[in-house]
């Protein structure tokens, strides 16, 4: 796999059909890349679900109803061909690996997009959110990014773009595959040969 480590104007290519999963601590700015990058409706956010279920994205209570929630949508959207992206933080393995599962069932292609981006910047993003993270939690979720790059190339994504500052998120182009168009009858491709002429009798 060639470097996935993104540098200033690289674009990353998203399949119409893929799933796309966002990857990184809180303030590390998942959810506002995908609101430039993505349609609305194509981002399945595990903190949507904890408002629409509690009235409050911070309430924990529902987390495990919220994660459900979001099974189902991410199931759904892949098995109709629909652009998918997750935004949660997506750190541990086995967070990953229900969406991964659910992609390789409908034949999805995965994209991961990884943003390692510096403590500092994380920590200080945190502050000015309106749901703040505790420092230690974000701490330990940066940590956990620190092998990320060897975890992801083992689980079978079809291509893996790593963030390591802001200016290259800031930077950062998508491009959107468009999806293949089948080809009917009389458009370019027929059932088969051409019945030969009958000769006169």
């Amino acid at each position: 796999m060639a470097d996935p480590v993104l540098t200033a104007r690289r674009a990353i290519s998203v399949p119409a059909d893929a799933l796309v999963l966002l990857i990184g601590a809180a303030g590390s700015g998942k959810s506002t890349f995908a609101k430039r990058h993505f349609p609305d409706e194509a981002i399945v956010s595990s903190d949507r679900f904890r408002g629409l279920l509690a009235g409050d994205e911070a309430d924990q209570r529902v987390t495990d109803a919220a994660f459900e929630l979001l099974r189902m949508a991410v199931g759904h959207r892949l098995e109709a061909g629909l652009l998918t992206v997750v935004d949660a933080t997506n750190l541990e393995r086995l967070a990953r690996a229900t969406p991964l599962d659910l992609a390789r069932r409908s034949q999805r292609p995965a994209v991961a997009i990884v943003f390692a981006l510096p403590a500092e910047v994380c920590l200080l993003r945190n502050r000015s959110r309106p749901r703040v993270v505790r420092p230690t939690v974000v701490r330990r979720q940066i940590a956990n990014l620190r092998h990320i790059r060897t975890d992801l190339e083992s689980e079978g994504y079809a291509a893996i773009h790593i963030f390591g500052s802001e200016s290259h998120v800031e930077s950062a182009a998508v491009l959107h595959q468009s999806p293949p168009v089948p080809l009917r009858v009389g458009e370019g491709t027929s059932e088969g040969p051409p019945e030969p002429a009958r000769p006169p009798a």
